[in-house]
């Protein structure tokens, strides 16, 4: 699919997006009136509200802007306030930029036409997720900023406000992610026939396995209980940088890995089912994806590295909330069980580009292997007879 015909679902996608998370946030304040405890129970609509206010215009109740301007001039709410808008602005203005360039690449050499519609909508839907989780990172200084101490452990914050606001996003990107596939499969109708990338079985397995393992590396070794504490302890003296540890298990741990410890081994081993779920799906996709691609290139496989990182996350997050569901006495409680659903996006986007990159290279040297393996095979002639 040409550019031409991507860029109207790309950039209706990212619209309706933005207006999503827009229209959520605007809708916090209802949380606070006294019908909305007294229907939804009053730990609902506090869990609900911290989920909302990310996105939402008005600062939170906990939030104080009275901070005195030197030389005793009085508070300086307005000021505080006002940054606190220019945050969200930024931050919705971030959310249509990010997922535009993305979608635009996919929509491209991914066009939802039959065959390709499921892959699709999946990989939309966690670019969403990436392009909110990106949007809510470069708008994080402004909003520490606007709470009137941004110098004070400036990384702990940083990282405090990146996780937040995910669990919304992923249901907004998947409404915008259903509707950008629904333009972009009517855009396709007209266009020619489009082709898939030709790629030898061996050159697809031995590319997903190089990638899963780039995946494992985060999922396994960084996050190995050890191994994440030496991060999380990590202490430079930069004044306001001085502790990035929360900053890079964002960004770096896909995970959490301990040992049975004192739990049963077989509920050790259905936790970690979560973990070999996302191998799977990581290695599944990345398998299927360069022949589903109209062209494998290098920033095709590095975004569908990303969305597939984001996808077994997702999917090993859904299978704890049925784990932790069922041997819990909050059984029912579904917004507390899904409070970790959207975690470790950042770190899906810094291995998951990894990975993309280290599957298109070998993908590229076996596929050239391949080839002049059967330029240089001697075609052999009719057997003689007798």
């Amino acid at each position: 699919m040409t550019y031409r015909r991507a860029v109207l679902p790309a950039v209706a996608g990212g619209l309706l997006l933005t207006a999503l998370l827009w229209w959520v946030g605007a809708s916090a304040h209802a949380l606070r009136l006294p019908g909305a405890a007294g229907m939804l129970g009053g730990q609902a609509a506090a869990e609900l509200e911290h989920w909302l206010i990310p996105w939402s215009y008005d600062p939170p109740a906990s939030a104080q802007f009275r901070t005195e301007v030197p030389g005793g001039t009085g508070a300086a709410d307005t000021d505080y306030l006002a940054l606190y808008t220019t945050a969200l602005q930024i931050r919705f203005g971030a959310v249509f930029a990010f997922f535009v360039p993305g979608a635009l690449l996919l929509v491209r050499r991914l066009p939802p036409v039959q065959g390709r519609m499921p892959a699709a909508l999946l990989a939309l839907w966690t670019w969403g997720v990436v392009a909110g989780t990106l949007a809510v990172t470069v708008s994080a200084p402004w909003l520490i900023a606007s709470a009137g101490h941004g110098s004070y452990r400036f990384l702990p914050q940083l990282a405090s406000v990146i996780s937040s606001g995910r669990q919304v996003l992923v249901a907004a990107a998947l409404v915008a992610a259903a509707l950008t596939v629904f333009i972009a499969r009517l855009a396709a109708k007209g266009a020619d026939r489009l082709s898939r990338e030709d790629v030898p079985a061996r050159a697809a397995r031995r590319a997903a396995t190089v990638a899963t393992a780039v995946i494992a590396l985060s999922l396994v070794v960084l996050s190995y209980q050890p191994v994440a504490a030496a991060l999380q302890q990590v202490s430079l003296d930069l004044g306001p940088f001085a502790e990035p540890g929360d900053l890079l298990r964002q960004w770096l741990l896909l995970g959490a890995w301990a040992g049975p410890g004192g739990a049963p081994l077989g509920a050790w081993l259905l936790y970690r089912a979560g973990d070999v779920l996302l191998l799977v799906v990581v290695w599944w996709v990345l398998r299927r994806l360069p022949g589903l691609l109209t062209r494998a290139t290098v920033p095709a496989m590095a975004v569908g590295a990303v969305c597939a990182t984001v996808l077994g996350l997702l999917a090993s997050q859904l299978l704890r909330v049925v784990v932790d569901g069922a041997g819990s006495s909050l059984r029912w409680d579904l917004l507390h069980l899904s409070a970790s659903i959207g975690d470790g996006v950042p770190a899906a986007l810094t291995w998951g580009l990894v990975a993309g990159a280290a599957a298109a290279w070998t993908l590229r040297a076996a596929v050239g292997r391949a080839e002049i393996t059967d330029a240089t095979t001697p075609v052999q002639g009719p057997a003689r007879r007798g």
